[in-house]
């Protein structure tokens, strides 16, 4: 058991009520009354340790500042108080290696699956991009092939049209010649000479 303190900054804050260990004699605080027996549940290096405080409060119950908000246990009267444990208990021992497993596991697990959420993005902008390259070699193929058949369809209306312009041609100069026969025909006979 240690020697009496008042030192506050050192005492704990997160406590709950706790029976007096077998061996230990209950001892009176500065203010003369029996004092209270008190175990540490703040998660920190005196987890599980009990101690001795004093029974007395400055102000009972605490004065509350909200009717929604549960007020702190006011510090004791004559600020005693002294430690029963010079040691944790070794639930509270094996407590915190179990914490703090669990923490680094924790930790592990969150950069595992922040580890994963960037491999996946990187694969997505990867996938993203190969898309795109093949969206556009697939573009750049049907620009290539409506130029080519638009080429191939203007070479076809070209020579449609010559052919055309070749016919009306034709037929022009055969009206040419019909013409000139009839201005240059002798007028023999009872009909034309190109009906005979």
């Amino acid at each position: 058991m240690s020697l009496p303190c008042s030192d506050q900054s050192i005492r704990p804050r997160k406590m709950q009520s706790a029976s007096l260990p077998r061996g230990v004699e209950a001892v009176r605080c500065w203010c003369g009354d029996v004092c209270k027996v008190k175990e540490v549940t703040d998660f920190s290096d005196w987890l599980g340790m009990k101690f001795f405080m004093c029974a007395n409060y400055e102000s009972d119950p605490p004065e509350s500042i909200s009717a929604y908000v549960r007020p702190p246990s006011p510090p004791p009267l004559c600020m005693y108080y002294r430690w029963i444990d010079t040691e944790m208990p070794d639930w509270a021992v094996t407590e915190i290696r179990e914490r703090g497993r669990r923490a680094w596991a924790s930790l592990n697990l969150e950069e595992r699956r922040e580890k994963a959420e960037a491999e996946e993005k990187a694969e997505q902008k990867k996938e993203w991009e190969d898309y795109c390259v093949e969206q556009r070699a697939f573009l750049d193929e049907m620009k290539r092939k409506n130029q080519e058949e638009k080429l191939r369809l203007e070479e076809v209306y070209k020579q449609r049209e010559q052919a055309r312009e070749a016919e009306r041609e034709r037929k022009r100069e055969r009206a040419r010649a019909a013409k000139a026969a009839e201005e240059a025909g002798d007028g023999k006979g009872k009909y034309p000479r190109w009906t005979q």
